[in-house]
């Protein structure tokens, strides 16, 4: 026991944190790679994931394609989208005020979620957990389903592989000096506007990845990313604008923190972020990790 919660209780919530944790991670890293690369704030990002979840389940009702190539195809798939959405639209407001992106991709997002609410009802529809993470293991404090573990896993290794490419490798330098001075990196031979698209592109497959991911823990449905995407807004400004390492960090330690949460103060658990965002921002209002202009 401790402070009279049960070892088994605290530790079960501590995973349920720890599973929100990496779908906040994942989501928030998106976003700021999205934000601090191209300026575009984008709202569009909840709907992206409940694609991903939605391609997935497709993939196994309509073609009888499982979750394994369900990983790779959905975020391709999503991630496309978003590259035709970026040609077609927003590549057009890289110039201009903020507000602009936002009501754009608020805009698209409803018009998203309306089109599969239509298609799909309101009511989930089940995705099986793959057979071979089924099951799960009996540890001494507490049952440990093995596709929860998976799941922390998984986006740990992804967000870990993309704040080293990008901040590590030559195709990472490239970008940022591409948002820092297009003209300049344009002049060396680069082809600034395909990078651009391609960043967006990319962004984009995170939040359909980390859909794939929710679907056999969640159930798949047209509001599963409007249910999260402004807890996911709470953690990129927390974290800072634009940081990927913040975005990472703050996502899997914002997820303990609403777990602990709903052990000692159950009431709280759904605005515990919003607090921890408002009392950062009093402090350190460039977020944790953000730079100061």
């Amino acid at each position: 026991m401790i402070f009279g919660v049960p070892l088994q209780a605290l530790f079960g919530q501590l995973l349920l944190g720890l599973i929100n944790g990496s779908f906040y991670a994942i989501l928030s890293l998106g976003l700021a790679i999205i934000f601090g690369l191209l300026n575009i704030i984008n709202f569009t990002h909840g709907a992206q994931y409940m694609m991903g979840a939605f391609v997935a389940w497709m993939l196994l009702n309509y073609a009888g394609i499982g979750y394994w190539w369900a990983l790779l195809l959905a975020p391709l798939a999503v991630g496309l989208f978003g590259v035709i959405l970026e040609r077609l639209l927003i590549a057009r407001l890289y110039k201009l005020d903020h507000l602009y992106g936002l009501l754009l991709t608020f805009g698209l997002a409803l018009i998203i979620q309306g089109l599969f609410r239509n298609q799909y009802g309101v009511s989930g529809l089940p995705y099986a957990i793959p057979a071979e993470l089924s099951g799960g293991q009996r540890l001494p404090f507490m049952f440990l389903p093995n596709y929860r573990g998976w799941v922390v896993v998984a986006s740990l290794v992804v967000c870990l592989a993309t704040w080293l490419v990008i901040e590590k490798t030559k195709l990472g330098a490239y970008l940022r000096a591409a948002t820092e001075n297009p003209t300049l990196v344009q002049a060396f031979g680069v082809n600034v506007p395909l990078l651009l698209t391609l960043t967006y592109g990319f962004g984009v497959a995170l939040a359909a990845f980390a859909g794939v991911l929710a679907a056999p823990v969640y159930s798949v449905n047209p509001n599963m990313g409007a249910d999260i995407i402004i807890v996911v807004f709470a953690v990129v400004v927390i974290g800072g604008m634009g940081s990927i390492l913040g975005s990472i960090v703050t996502g899997f330690t914002l997820g303990l923190v609403e777990g602990l949460t709903k052990v000692f103060y159950p009431e709280a658990s759904s605005t515990v972020i919003f607090v921890i965002m408002v009392l950062v921002l009093l402090v350190k209002p460039a977020g944790l990790f953000g730079r100061t202009a």
